[in-house]
């Protein structure tokens, strides 16, 4: 986990929780061009709506375990047995449709890994394969939805994936670095632009 020795300007949602300021320091916003990682990160936040980021990091470690590493090809062919055995897992957000949302949206990975140029072709064509780059000064500068959120989520659920609203995609599109929202002054925000 990330340690700070000296005192630097950052954003301010971590606060000072060692597990965020890590996820903060080393993670958020870094562009991911992984097709699974991507997978992965779509998931979990579609696993977040309506809760705190936090509670989905602090049990990151469950879902990997549960979800079989977030392979999709083995996801996609969840069986009632299995989604109800997921259901007694207090490891996990215990929500059937979520749960039943990832076997989704697994069929729709799939189907976009071989029927297209892969998910992560898919996803950063949005943005033209560059991040955007925000410059906001406080965090009550940062949208919480975009019109090009809403046109991915659109797309997406047009594809059969599930709780990817405008809300979740644009959650997605700041972890996985398709938009660099770090404040200017936030140590990161220049980081983030190097990759």
């Amino acid at each position: 986990m990330s340690k700070r020795t000296v005192e630097v300007k950052s954003c301010p949602w971590p606060g000072t929780d060692p597990l965020y300021v890590s996820y903060h320091d080393e993670e958020w916003g870094v562009p991911e061009r992984d097709d699974l990682a991507l997978y992965e990160k779509l998931v979990l936040d579609g696993f977040q709506a309506g809760l705190s980021w936090i509670t989905i990091l602090r049990k990151r470690e469950n879902f990997r375990r549960a979800f079989d590493g977030f392979k999709p090809e083995k996801i996609a062919r969840y069986s009632d047995k299995k989604i109800a055995a997921l259901m007694q897992d207090e490891g996990i957000v215990r929500n059937r449709m979520k749960v039943e949302g990832a076997v989704l949206s697994a069929r729709a990975w799939l189907d976009i890994m071989e029927k297209g140029d892969g998910f992560s072709e898919l996803i950063w064509g949005f943005v033209d394969g560059k991040p955007i780059i925000n410059r906001f000064k406080s965090i009550r500068e940062v949208p919480s939805e975009t019109e090009l959120s809403r046109k991915i989520a659109k797309d997406l659920k047009a594809r059969g994936f599930k709780f990817c609203g405008p809300t979740t995609v644009y959650a997605f599109m700041q972890a996985t670095g398709m938009v660099n929202d770090h404040l200017v002054e936030c140590h990161r925000h220049a980081a983030c632009m190097k990759f």
